[in-house]
């Protein structure tokens, strides 16, 4: 009888704990989420990530400035490199603004990509101590050859860490939308 009542609180736990998965594809084949991206209007969750020296960032550190989190699943592939190559050129003309650009990726690959790319403009960092960042943003790709990985997506922060814009990028291999982030911030 107690093995039957363990298995009821565990399931009681589980349920009460289930979160919306998003549904993503990869290459046309299905992937799905930990969760979805935080709300439009709510506030951003703190987060400790690892920066290319190996210090630790939080989103903390970057007090009175707008944010756009680039999060992509590693800097190494195509889709990828071009979305930190073209937030990196628009962040040159941003008032204001930080771009993060966050991966599970370890910091020396992306220092490497950024010394290759002469990526100047953005700040890479790196979740791949514990996955925490893609399991509190619900970015953790739960199935598939991705899966422990970020999904791509985007976030637009204002100064005091409100979302103002999100973008769940349903195919992994699609680029984000640019424009549209961008607008947010205006």
């Amino acid at each position: 009888m107690n093995n039957l009542l363990l298995i009821v609180k565990c399931f009681v736990l589980l349920n009460s704990k289930i979160k919306i998965m998003a549904q993503i594809t990869l290459g046309g084949n299905p992937a799905t989420t930990l969760g979805t991206l935080p709300a439009v209007g709510t506030q951003a969750t703190d987060f400790t990530l690892t920066a290319v020296d190996l210090s630790s960032k939080k989103l903390t550190d970057y007090p009175g400035k707008r944010k756009i989190l680039n999060i992509f699943p590693s800097v190494d592939t195509g889709v990828c490199a071009t979305a930190a190559r073209t937030f990196n050129k628009e962040a040159a003309s941003l008032d204001n603004t930080q771009v993060l650009c966050i991966s599970r990726d370890l910091p020396f690959a992306q220092a490497r990509f950024c010394a290759a790319e002469g990526i100047e403009n953005v700040e890479m960092l790196s979740d791949f101590k514990d996955g925490s960042f893609g399991d509190a943003y619900g970015l953790t790709v739960v199935d598939g050859p991705f899966a422990n990985l970020h999904s791509r997506a985007v976030m637009v922060l204002d100064e005091q860490n409100n979302v103002l814009y999100t973008e769940q990028v349903p195919e992994i291999g699609q680029e984000p939308n640019y424009t549209e982030a961008l607008k947010a911030l205006v």
